[in-house]
């Protein structure tokens, strides 16, 4: 058994789609393949615009942004199979589920982050639940036998709404459940279902693993079923040392090791997902990176390799990023209470910290500037703490860096915060 995952580039367009399509039916086996989808396109960011809270979309813009959601979906899933009533009805019937779950969540008060988080993923969610219902539809008129299965019922988390913690147990125990289940899994050519999404072990409730999280679901599904391998399918032709947004001479990496993998994707190398190699790597799966815009190219593969090949240096930028220096009111030195204070707070509001440094009167973080989780969390520390921070910044970490390497992409910006180990390099310097 094989896991391929499709991120939301690949299935942004009827075209995209049957591209997708195309890819899946030449590689089709004796054994089942298991895709996992995620929503189509910008989808996230639309409904991310839809969650109900003091900060979301103005009430003249959300029927706009709704119309948009509706047009975009049906234009595609029309598109794909023309005069298909089944097919329309079953995305009018999710996108009236969306409308019913944001209009349950509007008749409540979201003064916490905690509560945002668990709106955001009532109703991100469904980005998800969209894709994968066209795409299997589409699959089984095609001849292809699909099962669409819900990610909710299969990848069990904690209540830790937006940064699901998988409870691996459950999540085993539900996957053979599944597969006990005679004809939920034999009779099928695909087995497809959503990324990014799980449901609580507790009330089932929907959550989701974090932003670009799919890649992580289709890890968890390796794992739980012990597949031969992980292809993820994205618009670059492997793994890269740099984003070609920004570098014309891109090297692509042909093979990296495992833990050089983890340590690329913490940094925030956007090609895979942070928490995605460990539970292949347990299990000795190899990952695949490949492209669907030319899916006969070779790609890159993540497996028990010695080294990187080849060896050069290596660019992550992370835009967007507030540095915040925490000190105490009263001078005193940053002690073990302080941090224990800090890291609770950071753990309660599900803040993931980029960057850290500790003098002894100040404890600096590097962390996205996400305003619904910056507020409350300036908030939090100002009633202990004073709280000092610089914003518009940009995180750079460099891999392989020799000092002629960092002097050419600070290009003379003053260096805010600066740590350095045998191999990486990271910067924190305002963006240009």
């Amino acid at each position: 058994m094989k896991v391929f995952k499709f991120g939301g580039a690949s299935v942004n367009s009827a075209d995209a789609v049957r591209n997708m399509a195309q890819i899946v039916k030449n590689h089709l086996e004796s054994e089942t393949l298991v895709v996992v989808v995620s929503a189509m396109g910008k989808t996230t960011n639309l409904l991310e615009k839809l969650v109900p809270c003091d900060n979301g979309a103005p009430a003249s813009c959300r029927q706009e942004l709704r119309q948009q959601l509706e047009d975009y979906h049906l234009d595609i899933a029309k598109s794909l199979i023309p005069n298909d009533e089944t097919l329309v009805t079953k995305v009018l019937d999710l996108l009236h589920q969306l409308d019913t779950t944001i209009h349950s969540l509007s008749s409540f008060h979201f003064p916490l982050s905690t509560q945002y988080n668990y709106c955001y993923d009532q109703v991100v969610s469904f980005g998800e639940l969209i894709s994968t219902t066209i795409i299997a539809h589409y699959l089984n008129h095609l001849g292809i036998n699909t099962l669409w299965l819900d990610a909710r019922q299969l990848i069990r988390t904690d209540d830790h709404f937006r940064e699901g913690r998988v409870d691996w147990q459950a999540t085993q125990e539900a996957i053979d459940k599944w597969r006990a289940e005679s004809g939920k899994w034999k009779d099928n050519n695909i087995i497809l279902t959503q990324g990014f999404i799980g449901g609580t072990n507790s009330t089932l409730s929907t959550t989701t693993l974090g932003r670009e999280g799919s890649d992580y679901s289709a890890a968890i599904l390796a794992y739980c079923l012990d597949a031969e391998s992980v292809t993820i399918w994205k618009d670059v032709p492997g793994f890269l040392n740099a984003d070609p947004k920004f570098f014309a001479d891109t090297v692509k990496i042909s093979q990296i090791p495992y833990n050089e993998a983890i340590e690329l994707a913490y940094y925030g190398a956007s090609v895979i997902h942070p928490k995605t190699v460990k539970p292949i790597q347990n299990k000795g799966i190899p990952l695949y990176i490949r492209s669907f815009i030319t899916p006969e190219a070779e790609g890159s593969s993540v497996g028990d390799y010695k080294t990187i090949v080849p060896e050069t240096p290596l660019y992550i930028f992370a835009n967007n990023q507030i540095l915040l220096s925490i000190l105490p009111r009263d001078y005193s030195f940053i002690a073990e209470d302080n941090l224990q204070v800090i890291f609770g707070i950071l753990n309660e509001l599900g803040i993931r910290v980029n960057l850290m440094q500790n003098s002894a009167l100040s404890f600096s973080i590097c962390i996205n500037n996400n305003p619904q989780l910056v507020k409350p969390l300036v908030e939090r520390l100002q009633h202990m703490f004073r709280v000092r921070y610089n914003e518009n910044l940009q995180l750079i970490t460099i891999r392989y860096y020799t000092q002629e390497v960092i002097d050419s992409i600070v290009a003379g910006r003053p260096i805010l915060l600066e740590q350095r180990s045998r191999t990486t390099e990271q910067l924190i310097v305002p963006c240009q």
